[in-house]
């Protein structure tokens, strides 16, 4: 216990030495997340550029400034909800958690907790500029528009895998620009709700996201993820870059700046899968945002950059056991020529094979892999089991084509993995700030929220910002009539009865209605079934 202690004084103490300087606000704030980026990615990424004759530098190189020890708040490893939530909100959270308290866990936390605000909705960064300082607010992506990283920004909820508590709450917190994919996900009320507050919803169609001219955008590409960059239809589908382009674009137009988030999703994926062509271009692709964010904040004078992953992901490494030299030996082409010849990613290759006859799976295999297969291995891909994991996350140990693509490449290749799930190393932390008040050194998941926070220039602190609009209903209407209607118990509503006055509040959404007319509350109000509670914003009160 006192080892325990000391390692929470140890990270409080750290956090005041690294901001003990002032951070001068700017105008405009952008996070940018490879998801799941361990440094090796970064290594390896640059050393296929070098290869291909493409140049020896990444975008992000200038601006790496130290790293960053991210972990959830009662584990070492961390898992993407928690990880991006603390750089949100301020404080570390459990596996699943989206910007929400975490419950207490005695004897594994790392953090001091509070038990009584378990579950309590916290304010982030985004929430806090649209609504305090009258700045818009954009979010990009390329994995569905309702996962961990996105909805961390503009949602809450303790499990991450709830999209329908998400997805409503991601479009009622009225962003002014959101790219990537999650077509699946629109509802008829989020299109309604669209429609009402003036959002022009752009689905499938990329000349229409970069011919858009207006100043609030929902552009969404697939059912769900964007295929990986190197599977994509580029006459269909945007890049990253692209995407971030446009979302800036329209976000400048607001006088007051904004916040931005863009994410770099499917490095992550690949990690998961064990694909080093698919983390490496994934990556690279991420890097040109970052030369497209970069290049704006320069110009523009007026805008704060931080680039870092949530976690280490696969334990990849450049080099591994059995390869044919030494490691002294191996040259940049015996490292990076095999797998500079894959032209697409395992799970782009098996969409291809699945459409390819038996007879012919040797001749497509070597037209995008370079490699000649052996029967033994046609066999091993004919005989995978429904062709594809149901969870992105289990494709490194499931017995789904994109597995064994996976694995046959990786025996013509350099690269080694040690897992196929997130590992526990710090990360890569990189900055731009123009007055050169950036953060350096080693430092922790808080601190960057504490950093984004000076450099927001918010006044209010976000714990208070989250007493006044995520109250519990039960303070907030206390003496008064209140009821919960479940009969939609996904989507239940609050009732609250005062007089000749009705309240009806909808749970994850920002209209409320008062005697049949609409009320627009500022922020959404979140139902957490686990408390039985509404949190809402405190003046609500003063509606009735």
């Amino acid at each position: 216990m006192k080892q325990k202690l000391s390692l929470i004084l140890c990270f409080a103490l750290t956090g005041s030495i690294l901001l003990a300087g002032n951070v001068k606000p700017t105008k405009n704030v952008i996070v940018m997340i490879p998801d799941g980026t361990s440094l090796s990615v970064l290594s390896a990424s640059r050393w296929l550029k070098t290869y291909r004759n493409e140049g020896t530098k990444l975008e992000v190189d200038p601006y790496l400034c130290g790293t960053v020890t991210t972990f959830s708040s009662n584990a070492p490893i961390g898992d993407s909800a928690p990880t991006t939530s603390c750089f949100m909100t301020g404080v570390a959270q459990q596996a699943g958690n989206v910007a929400i308290y975490p419950v207490t866990d005695p004897g594994n936390d790392l953090i001091k907790l509070n038990p009584d605000s378990a579950y309590q909705p916290l304010t982030t960064i985004l929430e806090a500029m649209k609504i305090e300082q009258k700045k818009a607010a954009g979010l990009v992506f390329t994995c569905e528009f309702p996962h961990a990283t996105p909805a961390d920004c503009a949602s809450h909820t303790y499990d991450r895998s709830n999209y329908k508590v998400i997805a409503p709450q991601m479009a009622y917190n009225n962003l002014d620009v959101l790219i990537g994919g999650g077509n699946d996900f629109m509802t008829d009320d989020i299109k309604l709700h669209f429609k009402n507050n003036g959002t022009s919803l752009i689905q499938n169609d990329k000349n229409a996201m970069l011919s858009f001219d207006g100043n609030k955008l929902w552009a969404l590409f697939d059912k769900e993820d964007v295929p990986f960059d190197i599977d994509r239809d580029t006459t269909a589908i945007p890049s990253l870059a692209q995407m971030t382009s446009k979302a800036l674009e329209v976000l400048q137009k607001n006088k007051n700046g904004f916040f931005m988030m863009v994410e770099g999703s499917k490095v992550d994926w690949a990690a998961h899968a064990n694909d080093p062509i698919a983390m490496m271009t994934e990556y690279l692709a991420f890097d040109k945002a970052v030369g497209v964010v970069m290049d704006y904040a320069r110009k523009n004078g007026n805008t704060t950059v931080i680039i870092l992953p949530d976690h280490g992901n696969s334990g990849f490494s450049i080099g591994r056991n059995a390869m044919k030299k030494t490691y002294t030996k191996m040259t940049l082409t015996d490292l990076f020529g095999s797998v500079d010849k894959y032209k697409r990613t395992a799970t782009g290759l098996e969409k291809i094979l699945l459409n390819t006859k038996p007879t012919e799976i040797k001749d497509v295999f070597k037209q995008f892999t370079g490699i000649d297969l052996t029967d033994e291995d046609v066999s091993l891909l004919l005989k995978s089991k429904n062709y594809k994991a149901e969870n992105y996350m289990e494709v490194s140990h499931s017995e789904n084509m994109t597995h064994y693509i996976t694995k046959i490449m990786n025996d013509h290749s350099t690269f080694g993995f040690t897992s196929g799930g997130h590992t526990g190393e710090e990360v890569f932390l990189a900055a731009y700030h123009p007055k050169g008040d950036v953060p350096k050194g080693n430092v922790r998941n808080k601190e960057i929220n504490d950093y984004l926070f000076k450099a927001s220039g918010l006044k209010k602190p976000l714990k208070q910002i989250t007493s006044e609009i995520y109250a519990r209903h039960t303070d907030v209407f206390k003496g008064l009539n209140v009821t919960i209607d479940k009969q939609n118990a996904t989507m239940p509503k609050l009732v609250v009865k005062s007089g000749a006055n009705t309240l009806i509040v909808p749970a994850y959404s920002s209209v409320a209605t008062l005697n049949g007319k609409p009320l627009e509350l500022g922020s959404v109000a979140v139902y957490v079934d686990k408390t039985d509670l509404f949190y809402l914003p405190a003046k609500l009160r003063k509606a009735l």
